[in-house]
């Protein structure tokens, strides 16, 4: 038996044997053709595209049936290639020039591009992966070699590759695709995005997972805690399978808490919201029993593509979310570029340390146009709705100034140009960093709320990279210092009566519900699956318990002891959770 860690990305249990999907390989070593024959490549390397072309089309239309439109929007960067006229041209300017076949010139072309971007953040890699995944496809229809498939799966199994294409994870079979494990990868990733979309259990960055298996071992996936196991005894397979049938029955049963409201047994009403990227993802927050949106990150807008999206293409988005919500609540955070999202790659020069650079708001600041054309479609949209304007990675009050003095610029030139909008659309700040949160109180005097964002404050709290595997075991909101801050910005909002929400992983994790309550939290935002756990425990307890279990947690001066109890007493309330009868 072999238990590997990994970043988990998609919730669940997954038990089956496994397939292992390994890299294609095309022969492409004779390159050489007569003059007279690169009539014949052009022929077919035009034959390739117009059939990449088709598949992608229809990969596109199958992927937005199943999971949506902005998921779907995945593989215009894939369209946007094989219809590049200077691409096309430098394939033919190998075939004809270099006297190659189509295939040579294909792979020569692609991957010459592909490495202009192989020492850039994450965001670049993902973009390499579409590259690669365009090769393989020219390459597999010029050379009508069969593909790895997926997609039609006749029995249950758990996927194991190095990495998946875009390609490969959008047109997986869900019938027989049970769970997916991979080498590389991390949370944000396609795999991930496309993982969480359909529901199947998934953990990637493994580093070695495909070389870790063989023959016909079963394999589980604990996407709950980014755990694999291959060929588990007799005792972990039933006690997988045990703890597998007790969650899938108490998923089930949160199913009736939809419709009733986030109150402890001694009255007290919590405000549950969720956490989307996707303008679709509003549909799931509803139907989990969420209350409105306490995060919409708008950076899928620039990462969909490899241009700048228009006014109208940031107003569009916006308003389809508010449409979704109706009346509810809408916290529309300004892009949070940079780092490895989107800045990097328009550098000349990438930055050596981009998460301490010129990102979210510095990054806006210094690129006003861009910043201006999200603001004037904010306000725009906000007059159809509940929505506030939220600014990312604040960690100074000139900055959030300079922020607010652009915000009334822009409402002043629509109201110039006679353009419906809300002048008055409510502004805060995501507490990210120690700087603000040591300063809450001065921002707290401007701001109309606070929103704290325990990822990148545990990250630059701790000096922990939360994307590096090999440090993962250091990156944890339980350590005394990041709740000493939590505690201190929940106690400033109150003291200025101003809300307070925390929209950061642990919203969204039931072992951190009890000590945020008694903390003084009354609005969590998280992703839209974990909202119906969360509410089941809130609806379990009661503030008195909750202030006890913060009394006990501040004598703690580790983050282990402090994991352990709060791991104990919510067993304690929801034993289901953790596979156990009740």
């Amino acid at each position: 038996m072999i238990r590997k860690k990994g970043i988990a990305v998609s919730p669940g249990i997954a038990i089956a044997q496994f397939i292992v999907i390994d890299n294609e390989e095309f022969d492409i070593s004779e390159p050489a053709v007569s003059g007279a024959q690169t009539g014949d490549e052009l022929e077919r390397l035009q034959g390739a595209l117009d059939v990449s072309k088709r598949e992608i089309l229809e990969l596109q239309n199958y992927t937005q049936d199943r999971i949506g439109k902005e998921a779907a929007r995945i593989f215009d960067f894939h369209l946007g290639l094989l219809e590049d006229q200077v691409l096309i041209d430098k394939f033919h300017e190998g075939i004809e020039s270099s006297q190659v076949t189509a295939e040579y010139a294909v792979a020569s072309v692609l991957r010459s591009y592909a490495k202009e971007f192989l020492d850039m953040p994450e965001y670049l890699a993902e973009r390499v992966k579409d590259v690669y995944d365009i090769e393989k496809r020219l390459l597999r229809n010029l050379t009508g070699q069969e593909r790895p498939s997926i997609g039609n799966l006749n029995r249950d199994a758990i996927i194991i590759a190095h990495d998946l294409t875009p390609s490969q994870t959008a047109g997986m079979d869900r019938r027989h695709v049970k769970g997916i494990a991979t080498d590389a990868g991390g949370a944000t990733s396609h795999t991930a995005i496309v993982a969480r979309a359909l529901g199947i259990p998934a953990v990637v960055g493994l580093e070695n997972i495909t070389a870790s298996v063989k023959g016909n071992e079963h394999v589980i996936i604990d996407g709950n805690r980014g755990i694999v196991i291959i060929d588990p005894d007799t005792d972990t397979l039933l006690e997988c399978q045990n703890f597998g049938a007790i969650q899938n029955a108490f998923l089930h049963s949160l199913d009736a808490l939809q419709l009733l409201p986030a109150v402890t047994t001694d009255k007290h009403e919590i405000t549950l919201l969720g956490n989307i990227e996707f303008p679709e993802e509003v549909k799931s927050v509803l139907e989990k029993g969420g209350e409105g949106i306490g995060l919409y990150r708008t950076e899928f807008l620039f990462l969909r593509g490899d241009r700048e999206p228009t006014e109208e293409e940031h107003y569009e988005a916006y308003c389809e979310v508010i449409r979704a919500c109706g009346n509810k609540p809408i916290l529309i955070r300004t892009l949070d570029l940079g780092a490895d999202k989107y800045t990097q790659s328009r550098a000349r020069t990438p930055e050596r340390n981009p998460f301490l650079g010129c990102r979210s708001i510095r990054f806006c600041l210094q690129n006003i146009p861009l910043f201006r054309r999200q603001i004037r479609a904010i306000l725009r949209a906000s007059v159809n709705g509940d929505v506030h304007m939220l600014f990312p990675l604040v960690t100074n009050i000139m900055e959030l100034r300079q922020a607010k003095s652009i915000v009334r610029d822009v409402a002043e030139d629509l109201e110039e140009e006679g353009i419906p909008h809300r002048p008055d659309i409510p502004m805060g700040i995501m507490v990210e960093v120690p700087a603000t949160a040591l300063q809450a109180d001065a921002f707290a005097r401007e701001v109309d709320f606070f929103s704290i964002g325990t990822n990148d404050l545990v990250q630059y709290t701790l000096a922990v990279d939360r994307g590096n595997e090999k440090v993962a075991s250091l990156f944890t909101a339980a350590h005394p210092a990041v709740l000493r801050l939590i505690r201190e910005v929940i106690r400033t909002g109150l003291q200025h009566e101003i809300p307070v929400s925390l929209c950061g992983e642990i919203a969204g994790d039931p072992e951190f519900t009890l000590l945020l309550l008694g903390l003084g939290l009354r609005k969590f935002s998280c992703t839209p699956s974990a909202i119906p756990e969360v509410k089941k425990l809130i609806r379990s307890v009661s503030i008195k318990q909750a202030m006890e279990v913060a009394r006990q947690i501040s004598r703690f001066d580790s983050d282990k002891e402090i994991t352990s109890y709060l791991r104990a007493v919510t067993r304690k309330v929801i034993p289901e959770f953790y596979g156990e009868e009740a």
